[in-house]
């Protein structure tokens, strides 16, 4: 039995695997209809979610699934007071697999050392979002066909941003990746993801703090929200919360083949006027991310088709 807790869990055999039985659903979906027939999944979401938890719970059902959980904590026994490692051990009792998301870094791998089933971080507070990643990548395979070679531009809370942190972790494994790093100081990428990800590994990257000046380079524009709730002090995230708005006006200056990717939600980062262009691929994110959830459970619940 295994979990997903960080993306680098996978490996780059099994990460191919994922996006090749993804794509198999998208070309197949009867095929996979009933694979997870009699299993269940627990969406176990102690911080709020729309795309993350409806996007599991669609995946499991159209598996054949069925799933069970709760969408805040305090519809959950944390309200009491109690442990996560008690209700997942709890948990892991009435389903096959779950799906957790806990504002506490960390609180997933307690999840999985104790709920006897696979667990799958949906998402740890500032740490990592490996699911999320994977709906990334599935979206630059089907935009791009292939990973190598690209140049990836980051932008807005890099520092808070848990699919950031991710998403660097996965392209930093394919050749010719560089990275450009866009954000205020305040929100600049952890300096553990540039010592551990990227220098050992010899890979370019460099850090501005002008989206403009770095628009023409860019193969992925990856926009970010400045997360209000990650905020000790609101002052600071009314001072920084525009600091990054993408319109029309400043991506006639990318190149053409250029693709634009935010994890959602958003909020101002992305002008409306922009969802229109055909290089906005948000929207398509939210979807790929159903079919690479499904082709997880798949694989963790080690189930052919």
């Amino acid at each position: 039995m295994r979990s997903l807790l960080n993306i680098t869990d996978l490996s780059l055999e099994e990460l191919e695997g994922l996006l090749s039985t993804a794509q198999d659903i998208i070309a197949n979906p009867a095929k996979y209809a009933t694979a997870c027939h009699g299993k269940k999944l627990a969406t176990l979401f102690f911080e709020p979610s729309t795309r993350t938890r409806l996007s599991f719970e669609a995946a499991m059902l159209e598996l054949g699934g069925s799933v069970l959980g709760f969408s805040e904590a305090s519809s959950s026994s944390a309200a009491k007071g109690e442990s996560v490692a008690d209700t997942t051990r709890v948990v892991g009792c009435y389903a096959d697999i779950i799906a957790m998301r806990h504002p506490k870094e960390g609180a997933p791998l307690v999840a999985a050392r104790k709920a006897g089933v696979p667990v799958i971080n949906a998402g740890d507070g500032g740490h990592n979002h490996p699911t999320q990643t994977l709906a990334d990548l599935l979206t630059i395979r089907r935009k791009k066909g292939h990973f190598e070679n690209l140049t990836v531009g980051l932008c807005g809370d890099l520092k808070f941003g848990r699919t950031v942190h991710s998403l660097v972790g996965a392209m930093a494994r394919y050749a010719g990746v560089k990275f450009v790093f866009i954000s205020p100081e305040e929100l600049k990428i952890p300096r553990y993801i540039i010592t551990d990800e990227l220098e050992p590994r010899g890979i370019p990257y460099k850090e501005v703090t002008d989206m403009e000046e770095v628009m023409g380079e860019l193969d992925i524009l990856y926009m970010t929200r400045v997360q209000g709730e990650r905020f000790f002090n609101e002052a600071d995230y009314i001072r920084l919360r525009d600091t990054y708005i993408l319109t029309p006006e400043k991506l006639s200056a990318a190149k053409e083949d250029l693709i634009v990717m935010h994890p959602l939600p958003r909020v101002n980062e992305i002008s409306v006027a922009v969802d229109d262009d055909p290089r906005a691929c948000y929207f398509d994110q939210v979807l790929n991310g159903k079919y690479m959830r499904m082709a997880l459970i798949l694989m963790l619940l080690e189930v052919t088709v």
